[in-house]
């Protein structure tokens, strides 16, 4: 591929899988990265998994991927907070894969009184909490939301996401959250650290215009959109103008993504 590019950060819902069901092609190019020997990880706006659960889940499908390889909106956001306001009394309205993550950053777990409220998706959200989390946010904490995406899909259909039940926090407190997820900042510095390289010698490989390609154009990135998802050759002019972006490269399929990072020969 004639950018430059040494490194890719490559989403996961949409563009390897669809819930428990592996995209056509994902195992091909994961090995062909391999054995090419070229940097990647797996970069995704999901808190709900630990990066060992998310590994798991790939592996199940025979898509190679090992834990340290995963980096999660979840894992960004404990890191996050912890280097700024270190083991602060946190609460958190999410899953386990947040729950751990704050736990691993030092942070202190706390249900009164905190100095930071983290929330991200949490399919147990109930009114009391958005009462509880409304108080304390309007009481000074601060506010934090893991990622932004207010559907998710799922084998039945689309499901509220994080960001959706961010609109009732948001509502409840007046106050917008800082977002770790793409497309901020945050989970993508994180990512390209992880690398060690360059902004602009990794590219990001995503189905999601408003999402992933933003957050690689935002972080100065390549990007490669893969028609397997959010975004499919019908839709495109659609999400390209409400996006307002373009990504450097649109593949058909993931076989098309192995065929212009790897070559034939992948």
């Amino acid at each position: 591929m004639p950018k430059g590019w040494k490194a890719y950060l490559i989403d996961l819902d949409g563009t390897l899988y669809h819930g428990p069901q592996m995209i056509p092609g994902a195992d091909e190019l994961i090995s062909a990265l391999r054995a090419q020997r070229i940097p990647f990880l797996f970069v995704t706006n999901n808190s709900s998994r630990t990066p060992d659960e998310v590994a798991a889940h790939l592996e199940a499908m025979g898509i190679s991927a090992q834990a340290e390889e995963v980096c999660t909106s979840a894992v960004a956001a404990a890191k996050y907070i912890a280097e700024e306001q270190p083991g602060c009394k946190v609460a958190a309205i999410g899953e386990a894969g947040l729950t751990k993550a704050l736990e691993e950053a030092g942070l202190q777990l706390v249900l009164e009184h905190p100095d930071v409220v983290v929330q991200g998706i949490d399919r147990q959200f109930t009114y009391e909490t958005l009462t509880r989390a409304a108080r304390w946010i309007r009481d000074g904490a601060r506010y934090i939301l893991t990622n932004p995406d207010l559907l998710l899909p799922s084998q039945e259909g689309l499901m509220p996401g994080a960001g959706t039940i961010s609109a009732a926090i948001q509502a409840a407190s007046g106050v917008k959250p800082t977002v770790i997820g793409k497309p901020a900042a945050p989970l993508m510095d994180f990512a390209i650290a992880r690398l060690g390289l360059e902004a602009s010698e990794v590219a990001v490989i995503g189905d999601n215009l408003n999402t992933d390609i933003a957050a690689g154009k935002h972080a100065g990135c390549g990007t490669i959109l893969t028609l397997t998802g959010v975004t499919t050759a019908d839709n495109l002019p659609d999400y390209v103008k409400s996006s307002g972006v373009e990504a450097d490269v649109v593949c058909r399929d993931l076989a098309e993504v192995r065929e212009r990072i790897c070559g034939n020969s992948g």
